[in-house]
């Protein structure tokens, strides 16, 4: 089974080791809170959105949490509003939930001091995103969660969908049995939005993990015991208060590791204050939070093939309360360590991560009697800003610095002063890792042709997918590009695909925008939208330059008029455009291998399709379904292969 921390010996002894899915980060949030809460208040704003949307359109459908009770669903008028009426529902005894990022979470700030103060355990489920500076961001940051570090919250950070879904459940228990709200945090976009197979937790685990809320909260707006909440402090009071709350935080640390140990123990994945990867024999290490640190084990795995270097990377999961000793503990015996973070605070001493690791470190020499703790080298960096591509590249000149001794304080992934840099640019993935780039435009259904392709790959092929696409701030008609790869191991990178194995080109224009062809593997495939059908047309379409790629590199073209296919089998009108990228779906199963590998007929193909399409379309309707299904089955069938004789011919 997948995405389990135990051996498969003992996958069998697992009590609840998940159901087999597929969803992004945002849908696996969706899942446990409409199961485990009995409201949200939310205010949408990106890349949060889904989130909110998720358990809002559960509500509409009247769907109940485990103890069959009615969600509530309320959308205020700002973040600010939302936290407020989380605030107001967690002191009435209520299990409540809040899907916030960005501006809207330091909205909130003001708010989120009292719901601590008070000792609500709400739950946040944060999008990180960059916080607008010098200009508006909407992609994944960390300064919108260290801007409210400072609040009395616990903070986890996951580095992919199932981490995200996994610590909604740790964070909830420990937010009720500490009196303490959480934040769960997960990369915005590049968890929110990419689709990921995984293992949502099972209903009756999570009946069973987090207890009935109506046994477990306290409802201090009972007028049958009344209490004062929220009053006035004066000299005498305020500081005996505030100090008093450490009878709920110092606990903190001990309940949430006891959270996961038994969560671990159910399911068979496995978390802890920090996650460390090949640090036993380590000299050197990757710090960080989020998508960037599993990215990093990727170059560990590859650097210590490839260079035999002793290196290993720490993943930082609880940000608060934070894990000096476990740092400490994990760090001390290297050379030197880096810290990536999604942050550039110059002004401050360094950016947050780094601080509190140093402070972590000095804390311990200067209590130590015998200052026998070892500090090794510290480096700095500032990476993925605004969802800027951290690539296995990026990461490799990060490593690079840090054993030449070079930048301290540095940037990777721009030009700058700062900037480190490499001229190596492997790819890195595994053996059998089959990856595909489409190049497509704003509102011709890709997006979601994406996500069912994955979902097809994951159910018909039991392999692990991610899929995703290059989400901006563009509205329908303009250019995107989107992602998707398939391997028998976990995929740990999250940047744009340099290399893949098949290019789909839905947009033709693609050849004059830029190089579409750019990475495609020998032997690949190509597939072009087109209005032609004779592949000698076909073949004089394509640009002279593109041909002399396409001989060299023995590249496989296929092409289809998926527009006239979807014009023919669409019902409705305003469907005709979006059912392109369904079409594309057939010619995928045609034409890349997996059919092949697990030799499955088109009529196995299309019975896990046809699943796949239900969960995606089955609530527009019957004849929605139908229609998409013959789209695939027509670009099944009607793919056009342009011979590799007529590529071969004269370049014109």
């Amino acid at each position: 089974m997948r995405n389990s921390s135990l051996s498969n010996g003992h996958l069998g002894s697992i009590p609840h080791p998940g159901i087999r899915t597929t969803a992004d980060g945002s849908e696996s949030v969706v899942w446990v809170e409409t199961h485990i809460s009995q409201g949200a208040c939310a205010y949408p704003i990106t890349p949060s959105t889904p989130m909110g949307t998720g358990y809002e359109v559960a509500y509409s459908n009247g769907k109940k949490n485990i103890w069959d009770e009615p969600l509530t669903f309320m959308e205020l008028e700002s973040e600010h509003s939302s936290a407020s009426a989380c605030e107001g529902f967690a002191l009435a005894g209520g299990r409540v939930a809040n899907f916030t990022s960005g501006q809207g979470l330091v909205l909130m700030k003001e708010v989120l001091y009292t719901i601590s103060g008070k000792r609500l355990p709400c739950v946040f489920h944060i999008g990180a995103r960059a916080l607008t500076s010098q200009s508006l961001n909407v992609h994944a940051g960390h300064d919108d969660v260290m801007a409210v570090s400072d609040c009395g919250w616990g903070m986890l950070f996951a580095k992919n969908a199932q981490e995200a879904c996994d610590l909604a459940l740790i964070s909830r228990r420990t937010a009720e049995q500490t009196h303490t709200p959480f934040m769960n945090v997960q990369d915005g976009f590049l968890t929110t939005h990419t689709i990921q197979d995984l293992k949502l937790p099972e209903p009756e685990f999570m009946k069973e993990f987090v207890g009935n809320p109506n046994e477990i909260l306290l409802n201090l707006m009972d007028p049958y015991n009344p209490i004062q909440s929220g009053t006035v402090q004066n000299q005498d009071s305020y500081m005996k208060g505030k100090v008093a709350q450490r009878f709920f935080t110092d606990h903190v640390a001990y309940t949430l590791h006891k959270a996961m140990e038994t969560f671990y123990a159910q399911t068979g994945r496995k978390y802890d204050m920090i996650s460390t990867y090949k640090m036993e024999d380590a000299e050197w290490a990757i710090v960080g939070m989020g998508t960037m640190i599993e990215s990093a084990e990727a170059i560990v795995d590859y650097l210590r093939k490839t260079r035999n270097l002793k290196i290993g990377c720490v993943q930082v999961t609880a940000f608060r309360p934070f894990p000096s000793v476990e740092i400490v503990n994990a760090l001390q015996h290297l050379k030197g360590y880096t810290v990536l973070e999604r942050m550039d605070n110059p002004l401050a001493e360094s950016n947050p991560l780094t601080m509190e690791i140093n402070s972590a470190f000095a804390s311990f020499l200067s209590h130590n009697e015998e200052a026998h703790i070892h500090v090794p080298k510290i480096y700095s960096g500032s990476a993925g800003l605004g969802s800027r591509d951290v690539r296995p590249s990026d990461l490799i000149a990060v490593v690079d610095n840090m054993i030449a001794d070079e930048k301290r304080t540095f940037t990777v992934g721009i030009k700058h002063p700062l900037a480190v840099k490499t001229d190596m640019n492997p790819d890195i993935r595994s053996e059998g890792m089959y990856s595909m780039r489409g190049h497509s435009v704003g509102g011709y259904g890709s997006v979601t042709t994406n996500k069912i392709i994955a979902t097809i790959v994951a159910d018909l092929f039991d392999l692990h997918v991610q899929a995703y696409p290059k989400y901006g701030s563009e509205k329908k008609g303009l250019p995107t590009t989107y992602f998707m790869t398939a391997a028998t191991e976990p995929i740990r990178t999250h940047s744009e695909l340099e290399f893949v194995e098949f290019v789909a080109l839905n947009d033709v224009n693609a050849f004059n925008l830029s190089n579409p062809l750019t990475g495609l593997t020998e032997g690949g495939a190509l597939f072009i939208q087109t209005h032609l059908k004779d592949p000698d047309q076909i073949h004089a379409s394509i640009p002279k330059w593109a041909k002399k790629i396409i001989e060299d590199h023995h590249i496989q073209v296929y092409a289809l008029d998926t527009k006239e296919i979807s014009r023919q089998v669409s019902t409705l009108p305003d469907l005709v455009q979006r059912m392109q990228g369904i079409v594309l779906l057939g010619v995928f199963l045609r034409v890349t291998p997996f059919a092949d590998r697990f030799n499955m007929d088109k009529s196995t193909l299309m019975d896990g399709v046809e699943k796949s399409i239900r969960k995606y379309f089955g609530k527009k309707g019957e004849h929605v379904v139908q229609d998409n299904l013959k789209a695939v089955s027509l670009g099944f069938d009607q793919v056009i292969s342009v011979s590799e004789s007529t590529l071969e011919g004269e370049l014109v």
